[in-house]
Parts: C-alpha cells; structure tokens; sequence
C-alpha cells in the first residue's frame, strides 16, 4: 500500500513515505506504554498547559498548515483555515473545561449511607494507549476531537491516518512534540491498513476509536471485538434536511447549499437527502439548484473557490457510478451530474449536482454519496417526512427547518439521529457530544461523554468506622 501525498487538483504524487516495519511499531508502542506510566500521573494543571501550547503553535502554523490539508485532500483554502481554526479552539476548550469534566463525582448522602460506606466517589482514570484509526476529509480536525480529550483525561495516542494524508498526520506528531509533550503521549504510525490489527490485538493497547466507512468499522469492531477492548465508532452518514411549510424557505435553501458541498460534499454530517414538503417544494427547489449551479469550481488553492476537486480518483469514479445508476433508472438531473469539462484533464473534478424523481431502486437512495451531489425528494405531509428521513441504514445527524413547536417536538422525538439541528446546519463543537445510531456508529466523541469514553470509572467506596 502506497503511502503518499497526490494532490487531488493535478493527479501528481508530490511525496512518498515508507511503511512503518515490525520494528518501528514495537518500538512506537513500547513508547507509549512507558510514556502513560508517568503521564496517566501528571496533575490536570501541566495536562492543560501543554494543549494551550499546542493550541497556539497550531495558531501560529495555520497558512503552512491550510495550505498541507489542500495540497493532500482538495479542500478548499478558506475552509482549510477554518479547519485549523477549530482545531485550535477545541484543544483550549478541552484544557479549560476537562478538569471540570473529569472531576470526582460524588453519589447522594442517602444512598451512600445505605450502601454502609462512610464516603463514596466516583473517579475517571486513564486507560492507557488509545489507537486513533482516523480519516482524510478533516485531516486535522477528526484527530483533534479524539487527541485532545483523550491527552486531558491522562491516555496517550497512536494515531494511524488515511495513507493520503500522511504529511498532516507527521505534522501532528510534531506539534505534540513541540508543545512540550513526551515523544510517547502522541505517534504517527505511517502503517497501512493491513497493520492495524495487529496493533489493535497488542495487549499494551487500551482502546480503539475509528472514524471512517462502514467497512472500516466493521473490520475494527469486529478485532476490538476479539480482544474485548474498548471501540468507538463514527462512520457513515446519509443526513437528511427536511424543509416544512412553516420554514424561512430562502435561508433554508441557501444553507442546504453550504450543508451540501461543505468539504467538498466529503463530509459524513453532511446533508444529502433534501426531503421537502410539497407546499414548498418548488420555491425551495428554484432557490436550491439556482445556489448550487452558482457554486465556483475550480483550483482549491484560490480564495474564490467553493468546491475543489474529490478527494481521490476512485472517490470521482464512486459518484460518477451513482448518479449513473440514478440517472438510468429514471432520475431527473436539475443541475450537475458531470465532470466540468473545462477542467476535465485535470484533477478529480465534479460538478455540484441535484437530483430528483428518486426511488428505493435506485443506489443513491440508500446509500451515502460522498461527493457534491444532492438527492432532492417531494413529501404531503410530516409524517411521510420522518418516515423518509429514517429511511436510511444511517443515523448520524440531521437538519429541520419548521418554526413550528408542535413539529419540532414531534422531530425531537421520532428522527433516528444522533442530533437533530433546527433552522441550521449540523455542525460539531466540542461542549455538545457527537456521534450516530444504526450503521453511523456507537459511543459519543466530545463533550464530557466523549471525553469520559476512554477512562475508566472507579467507584472508590470508604467503609464507615
């Protein structure tokens, strides 16, 4: 397996890395296991010192770094920045509030007293290494959210990126290492997927969380499995966006576009499935093609571009075979659904594309679509909207747009998701957990849930005298 740096806008390999050998694991994981002896000690004080350090080296790194993630995945530059950005943000997030998130809790009097302890607490300690199997679309950010509560909460981290971006992923070991932090407590392991295993199966290995497809996560789950070693899992996502006749249909259409082609339209929570009641349906269709066909394609390293190229060749070739499957079957094409063809010989370019007329036959209906390309439904009513909506082996988050509280009560109740966004975009941020049901997953990253994955709640019971 090549491990290498292609840039997406040219198809030219810019870098190759070797893989890691027997040897360089053992050593990286002997590492780590010595290192989190000493840090799994260390006082929350100098854990939240050193994040704050890293937070702003990654502060003052931005452009060099904005500028890595286009050249390895595409992504445009203005949303690159914003990437570091959040980044940032969530790291200094987690050294000012784990403290409080980590702190010993305490049952009620009543219920200590008759357990017949004189004091009862319950304490979240460390685990021990955390092997981190992470993702190209948010090269820095999927990291982050699992890195920086996992170094609060006294583990260390192993990190096996996607093989196209390995320059982010060795960049990330740096910061860790220049903030200040042991050369154990975070690890690039530059392995390709057929060497993960074995590092899951180790015994000095604590846990395993994965950000990725179905198939990655299966195959993850199912050694984790073996091993009865903790896993958490974000995987796929087909995220509906309903539109409801009491929604601002305007601002409904003009954020489905970002909701749409965020990253590229590589984006597990992004919205995919735009199911609008029919009282609506063609004002928000207008408004919604119209934004979508004025999208500009092109080089991602220009500050005016809104979509840059897919990820990957196959990734191209995986939608191109989608909207095919759709369009022969009977979907109509509103806008998209080609290569651009003044920049077909370069790069792995597709247009933003609107579909509709879809049916359960057609692939595009059950499955995620990793690219800028929307699937655009008519509903009569709320409910034929939520059954849609559930309608998907997925479940990681959602959209509704009704200002109306009887329906927005009844969405908080019946959508299969784990989030349900109104009037808005999802959007991750590190005070809020995160994750999804059915095939999206299991277990929460961020927040105190998150951070509380990977530590192991001791109750510590003190017999009264």
């Amino acid at each position: 397996m090549t491990i290498a740096t292609v840039d997406p806008a040219t198809g030219r390999t810019l870098a190759t890395f070797p893989a890691l050998d027997a040897h360089g694991v053992e050593e990286r994981l002997r590492r780590a296991a010595e290192t989190f002896e000493g840090y799994r000690t260390t006082a929350f004080d100098h854990r939240s010192q050193l994040l704050r350090r890293a937070a702003d080296k990654l502060t003052a790194d931005r452009e060099e770094v904005a500028r890595t993630l286009v050249t390895e995945m595409g992504k445009p530059l203005a949303q690159a920045r914003g990437e570091a950005d959040k980044c940032a943000k969530a790291m200094r997030w987690f050294a000012d509030h784990a403290p409080g998130l980590l702190a010993d809790q305490t049952p009620e009097a009543a219920d200590v007293a008759d357990s017949g302890a004189q004091a009862v607490r319950v304490r979240f300690r460390p685990l021990g290494p955390v092997l981190a199997v992470m993702p190209w679309n948010f090269p820095l950010w999927q990291v982050i959210r699992a890195a920086a509560p996992a170094l609060m909460a006294g583990d260390v981290l192993l990190l096996k990126h996607a093989s196209n971006v390995p320059r982010t992923a060795l960049y990330l070991q740096e910061l860790f290492a220049d903030a200040g932090y042991e050369p154990g407590c975070f690890q690039t392991l530059l392995i390709s997927s057929g060497q993960v295993a074995d590092v899951i199966r180790d015994d000095r290995v604590a846990a395993v969380t994965l950000t990725g497809s179905e198939g990655a996560g299966q195959a993850v789950a199912t050694v984790a499995g073996e091993q009865l070693k903790k896993c958490v899992l974000e995987l796929g996502g087909s995220d509906p966006f309903l539109v409801l006749p009491s929604a601002d249909v305007a601002a409904a259409a003009q954020v489905a576009v970002r909701a749409r082609v965020q990253n590229n339209g590589q984006s597990c929570i992004a919205a995919k499935r735009f199911i609008v009641h029919e009282a609506v349906f063609d004002d928000f269709t207008r408004a919604f093609v119209d934004g979508m066909r004025s999208l500009r394609v092109g080089d991602p390293m220009q500050e005016h571009t809104d979509v840059g190229p897919l990820a990957t060749e196959q990734g191209r070739t995986d939608i191109e075979e989608q909207v095919e499957d759709a369009r022969g079957k009977g979907a109509r094409v509103l806008c998209g659904g080609r290569r651009p063809p003044e920049l077909s010989d370069e790069g792995w370019y597709y247009e933003p594309t609107v579909l509709t007329d879809i049916d359960p036959a057609m692939r595009l209906h059950h499955e995620e679509c990793f690219g800028p390309v929307a699937t655009l439904y008519r509903v009569p009513d709320l409910a034929a909207a939520v059954a849609l909506a559930n309608d998907t082996p997925y479940g990681l988050s959602s959209n509704a747009w009704t200002r109306d509280p009887g329906e927005q009560g009844v969405l908080a109740r019946d959508l299969q998701a784990g989030g349900v966004f109104f009037n808005g975009m999802t959007a991750s941020h590190p005070a809020f957990p995160f994750g999804g049901v059915k095939r999206s997953g299991y277990g929460r990253e961020l927040d105190g849930l998150g951070i509380r994955e990977f530590t192991n709640p001791t109750t510590l019971w003190y017999a009264a005298e």
